[in-house]
């Protein structure tokens, strides 16, 4: 009774020492803490020297006094270019006479009879068509990978920094690239010419996760560019197979690349506005990305068929030790129902199984076919007990396996 009282008073020592630790360590963080820096207002600071315009800036306003000329800085451009009706020129607000004879009210309200500037020359009607360019320029894009970071298959998001290059066969406009899944992209102009624009990028992505074969499976990052302003009458992209590449450098922790491609194609928004017709052309780059296998195996497979094999053990207990049997099978069923929700904790939540999901259902019909081999002792005969105990240890490692086998390559 006195070592109990002493245990007692030990461990009171013991728990107020820690607590005593976390204070203490609670008071100096707090004490060492930084203090909160004070907002000042910014000083105005010139833009950029070459940045990708990103959005429009709005005009000044008109001034009485007269303006005072700035000196000229080819080298020093706004990073925020105004590019807001480039292509109004030669429009004309729709009228009742823009609307093709023959048409039913729906097919009108389809097109759109709102007061839209419109192109009544060339193939597209759509404000942003430019059909004085005189047919489009056969922009070659080349895109080079340097740096993927922060991957996430929860989500799908990455961030990138790449070169990207634009080679045109005759003289092209300005270019205001976008990208469709991006989103706080910043990309920096090193030549612009004419026929020739070179960019330095970074920002960050979003793309289409698939698991349906995981742990084996293969993620596709996509890089979607475009223009902001030109469509298919001004601009049409096509990759260069050539210039489509990864840095020699290039690695990405815990995966390795399976595939590196490019594709262009044409799309087509959901009407906007009143006759938008015009197609914009897309570029497309696809890394695509697999998980190593060795590790793939060793952290799903492996654990699933040790619970499986450490719970087909109980089969060898005999009738009398039932209880010994059974612990052979209920403490696998935890064990593998917790190692299947560590698995999903870093997937999203999808509409289908995966090859993980598969394999762990494998496991809960081989441990349900285990244990319902302890619980039918319980309800046959005892003379038929080594009968029956005999059939279970030769017909249940058999139709294990075959379910194991089943779960891995179904």
């Amino acid at each position: 009774m006195r070592a109990a009282h002493i245990w007692q008073v030990v461990s009171a020592i013991i728990v107020v020492c820690l607590g005593a630790m976390i204070v203490s360590s609670k008071l100096a963080a707090a004490q060492n803490a930084p203090a909160p820096a004070v907002r000042l207002p910014a000083a105005p600071s010139e833009p950029a020297a070459s940045a990708v315009p990103v959005a429009s800036a709005a005009p000044a306003p008109p001034s009485s006094a007269p303006p005072v000329p700035a000196p000229v800085n080819e080298e020093a451009k706004s990073e925020e270019e105004d590019f807001t009706n480039l292509t109004l020129s030669g429009t004309v607000i729709q009228g009742e006479s823009d609307m093709p004879e023959g048409l039913s009210d729906e097919q009108k309200l389809s097109l759109g009879t709102g007061k839209v500037p419109i192109h009544r020359d060339g193939k597209y009607r759509s404000p942003l068509a430019n059909p004085t360019m005189g047919g489009p320029a056969t922009v070659k894009v080349g895109f080079v990978i340097s740096e993927i970071r922060a991957y996430s298959i929860s989500d799908g998001s990455f961030s990138a920094d790449f070169f990207m290059s634009f080679t045109s066969d005759k003289p092209m406009p300005k270019l205001h690239p976008v990208f469709t899944n991006g989103h706080e992209t910043e990309c920096q102009t090193v030549i612009d010419v004419e026929t020739f624009r070179f960019y330095r990028c970074s920002g960050s992505f979003t793309s289409i996760v698939d698991l349906r074969d995981y742990p084996f499976d293969t993620q596709k990052l996509d890089i979607n560019v475009e223009d902001a302003v030109y469509g298919v009458d001004t601009l049409v992209f096509v990759p260069d197979p050539n210039r489509t590449s990864l840095d020699a450098s290039f690695r990405l922790s815990g995966y390795g690349v399976a595939s590196v491609g490019a594709l262009a194609l044409k799309h087509q928004y959901p009407a906007r506005f009143d006759r938008d017709d015009l197609y914009v052309s897309r570029y497309k780059f696809t890394l695509g990305l697999d998980r190593f296998a060795q590790s793939a195996a060793f952290s799903v497979y492996v654990p699933a068929f040790i619970i499986v094999l450490i719970s087909l053990i109980g089969l060898w207990c005999p009738p009398g030790e039932l209880e010994v049997r059974s612990n052979a099978g209920a403490p696998m069923l935890a064990a593998a129902v917790l190692f299947h929700y560590s698995l999903i904790q870093s997937l999203p939540a999808t509409g289908y199984l995966t090859h993980a999901d598969k394999l762990m259902l494998g496991v809960y019909v081989s441990l349900l076919l285990n244990m319902a081999t302890t619980w039918a002792f319980m309800i046959v005969d005892e003379d038929r007990l080594d009968f029956w105990f005999r059939l279970f240890r030769a017909w249940v490692p058999p139709l294990t396996a075959l379910v194991m086998i089943a779960s891995v390559f179904v």
